[in-house]
């Protein structure tokens, strides 16, 4: 058995480097498929030597850059990692990441591949230009409510020895902010049946958190209580002592369309990084 699983480490690692596949357009490079746990957690688990990988799209010859860390939506049961059309050719670092998903894992497995890939990014993005005091983590619906867990409870990040409010900005998209219907289903709780535990946001709210833009599409075109639990969200945070939290809701767009609208507003709040 050792040298079954000493064979298929290796072979892990040649693929992993070997694999990494680099393309160039105006003098930018997307490095695809880096993985971001270790050899040996690959070699006890095969979904999530499958799924913990990550994209980092980049400028050439630059320092000190922001990046973006995007996470994909898709309920936590489906999508994949992408470079968002409109973060490119922006002068940023992106970086894209892959997680596991429901129903092959269940939580919190999935928010602790959110931190890693976070962990990843502030240990490695230097070699890309980008600056570990301009990390912004962001995503569209189940990559919202990620981004909003790891941001919001700092033990996530701690298992790294990295401290949550080192991230420049927290922007979800449209995420939930009471515990996703995802984690309810895997405990029989219907979706209608809001629940506020430590897998909420909301259980999180604190006076030190990161800046915290919360975007959301029309209340009336929304998921089922969306705009209206990132609205709490909001306010609980102000009642909490935070003194810098956004909430933007796109008049007209429904929960899919608000993502390319989302992504301009995106890029209006970290110019602030680079001032």
């Amino acid at each position: 058995m050792k040298l079954v699983q000493s064979i298929f480490l290796i072979l892990f690692i040649t693929f992993s480097v070997s694999g990494i596949a680099q393309t160039q357009s105006n003098q930018y490079t997307l490095e695809k498929d880096i993985f971001y746990r270790t050899a040996e957690e690959a070699g006890q688990d095969e979904y999530l030597a499958e799924r913990c990988k990550l994209d980092v799209y980049y400028p050439a010859n630059q320092k000190n850059l922001t990046t973006v860390v995007w996470f994909h939506g898709g309920g936590i049961t489906a999508g994949n990692k992408h470079i968002p059309e409109k973060l490119m050719e922006k002068g940023i670092v992106v970086v894209a990441v892959n997680y596991r998903l429901h129903p092959k894992v269940e939580c919190p497995t999935y928010i602790e591949d959110a931190a890693a890939a976070v962990a990843w990014t502030f240990k490695n993005i230097k070699k890309y230009g980008g600056s570990t005091e301009k990390i912004v983590v962001s995503g569209h619906s189940a990559g919202g409510y990620l981004t909003s867990m790891i941001g919001l409870d700092k033990s996530y990040l701690a298992k790294y020895d990295i401290n949550a409010n080192d991230i420049a900005m927290l922007v979800p998209f449209s995420g939930h902010t009471i515990t996703h219907f995802t984690i309810r289903t895997e405990r029989g709780i219907d979706g209608k049946q809001p629940i506020i535990d430590k897998y909420a946001p909301l259980f999180h709210v604190r006076a030190d958190a990161p800046p915290l833009v919360l975007i959301t599409g029309d209340r009336e075109r929304e998921m089922l209580g969306r705009y209206e639990e990132n609205a709490y969200f909001w306010r609980m945070m102000k009642v909490a002592g935070h003194k810098q939290t956004k909430l933007y809701e796109l008049d007209s767009f429904d929960h899919g369309g608000m993502a390319s609208p989302a992504l301009e507003v995106l890029l209006k709040e970290i110019k602030s990084l680079t001032k």
